[in-house]
């Protein structure tokens, strides 16, 4: 009788994952699920069984409600407000970005439910090789699926702070998981990085590529160490430095001379990308797979890129943080879609709903309120490449981690260590290819560094007004440095809390609700699921 490796159910998940395709342009051949009495994996094997964890990274950074919506929607950089065509959805948007979410919140649910997913998949993964190969052979591929399955366990210490750590896919019926502190979740990624790195290839090329080699699991340990303060409680500034210096040292990455090449539709050879999320159209087969696009724009720019389907019109940028650019900065010109809009030949758009129907749609840096607003309010995200003829699936990879993040990282541990001259020198690289034309606006000095942002902070609607300012922000000027290069890449609300700014500052229509909404309550279904839980405080 053939013997089968069957998913175990865990209680504190909703529903099981047999089947987790990987999605990728290189390959779409892989093992989620294998008989082992009939296969033994051959070393040319292993990558494709490894990509069966991997697909669960794109589900939870980009579906609905997903890790994007909870570092970007709760922050100080995007906005939901009610169109003329709905978004109101019961407050759910609103509430995300007025940081009152509920514990039975979607927002709440599925980063959790995801990330677990990813998890359960690496330990099933790790469970089938080990059965079938000795250590020697297995531990190529056990080192990477360790890495992949602390970066879940990234998000959940990021998100949630106090989450179970499940190791063993073979646990028995009835299992309720322990619950561990944020420390416990921190010292687990880190124990499991450092011991997979030694073990990982070092090679970056197309086998490589959507895959933890030494580098990506390098990088993840530097963000890991980046935010050590927060999550642990102890500063680790220096080894976030070490761990970007072996990115660098190796030669293997470089800064595109132009930062849009890293978000064109076919940017897998980008030579900045050090670990890009695959997706393809041809096998990416969720609704919500990739759609920014779709969630931004209004149903006339369809004709603007000749879009298979209409786009609805919902998030956009809030205006303050507009309003921090500098107008020369090709990072606010090639991100961000503004002004009248045409179609793809040419002809002057209109808006087609609302007070404003049958007006010109010409997109401008205000907002009403986040209560109203018409389809001409608010700039919208392009950072992302929108291809003509693209369907509701962007075609773009996800640049998961990038170069300019590791130089990034290091600048800000220099800044933080008191060494902000070679801080600046850093920054002022990334800058020189925003700032082509006008090359004096892209140096910045170590003292401009140590200065408070210009993002004008307060609450700015209809309803209300007010002005705290953001030049008591220490290393204010080094955080909008972050929001320029990396709006729109899903981080936004970590680094605010680096910072001291998510839960002490008010932008636009939110105020603040308490320092406890830095972390997420637990999801209420699975607090109801497990005794063995407490829920996060505040909540």
């Amino acid at each position: 009788m053939k013997r089968k490796y069957i998913i175990k159910s865990l209680v504190f998940m909703m529903a099981l994952f047999f089947t987790m395709p990987s999605c990728t342009k290189l390959e779409n051949e892989n093992f989620s699920e294998f008989i082992a009495e009939d296969f033994t994996p051959t070393e040319s094997d292993l990558p494709r069984i490894t990509r069966a964890a991997y697909g669960d990274w794109r589900k939870v950074l980009l579906l609905w409600d997903g890790y994007w919506r909870v570092q970007e929607v709760s922050a100080d950089q995007v906005v939901i407000p009610a169109r003329p065509n709905g978004w109101v959805d019961g407050g759910v948007h609103k509430r995300i970005f007025m940081h009152t979410w509920l514990p039975s919140d979607p927002i709440v649910n599925e980063t959790w439910y995801r990330s677990y997913a990813g998890i359960n998949n690496c330990n099933r993964v790790m469970f089938q090789l080990e059965s079938l190969l000795d250590e020697e052979e297995a531990a190529p591929a056990i080192a990477e699926l360790r890495a992949l399955r602390a970066s879940y366990y990234y998000v959940l210490c990021d998100v949630y702070g106090n989450v179970p750590i499940v190791t063993d896919f073979d646990v028995p019926d009835g299992y309720l998981p322990e619950q561990n502190t944020r420390k416990e979740v921190y010292d687990f990624v880190v124990k499991e990085l450092e011991e997979s790195i030694p073990y990982l290839t070092e090679e970056n090329n197309s086998e490589t590529y959507g895959r933890f080699n030494e580098w990506a699991a390098r990088t993840l340990l530097a963000k890991v160490y980046l935010n050590a303060e927060v999550w642990s409680g102890t500063p680790q500034w220096d080894k976030c430095i070490a761990q970007c210096d072996s990115v660098i040292l190796s030669n293997k990455y470089s800064l595109e001379p132009d930062q849009k090449n890293v978000f064109v539709t076919e940017n897998q050879n980008s030579n900045e990308i050090i670990y890009g999320i695959s997706i393809d159209e041809n096998y990416t087969t969720d609704w919500n797979a990739f759609d920014i696009h779709m969630q931004t724009l209004q149903p006339s720019n369809q004709a603007t890129f000749d879009m298979t389907h209409t786009p609805w019109g919902g998030m956009c940028a809030v205006p303050q943080f507009i309003e921090t650019f500098d107008s020369e900065d090709k990072r606010l010109i090639n991100n961000f879609i503004y002004g009248q809009q045409y179609s793809s030949s040419g002809d002057m758009l209109y808006c087609t709903m609302g007070d404003l129907a049958g007006e010109p749609l010409a997109y401008i840096n205000e907002i009403p309120s986040i209560d109203a607003s018409q389809e001409i309010h608010g700039f919208r995200f392009g950072k992302f490449e929108i291809a003509m003829g693209a369907s509701n699936i962007l075609n773009n990879d996800f640049p998961l981690f990038r170069y300019a993040d590791i130089l990034m990282m290091k600048a800000e541990c220099l800044l933080r260590t008191g060494y902000s001259d070679e801080a600046a020198q850093i920054v002022t690289q990334i800058r020189e290819r925003a700032f082509p034309v006008t090359s004096g606006k892209a140096a910045v000095t170590g003292d401009e560094l140590l200065q408070g942002s210009v993002y004008d902070y307060g609450v700015r609607d209809n309803n209300s007004t007010t002005f705290e300012g953001g030049g008591d922000i220490p290393y204010g000027r080094f955080l909008d440095e972050l929001g320029w290069e990396f709006n729109q890449e899903g981080r936004r609300r970590q680094d605010l809390i680096r910072f001291g700014v998510f839960a002490e500052k008010s932008w636009f229509s939110h105020s603040p609700e308490g320092d406890y909404r830095e972390l997420f309550p637990i999801p209420l279904n699975v607090m109801d699921t497990n005794s063995k839980l407490q829920q996060n405080p505040g909540y």
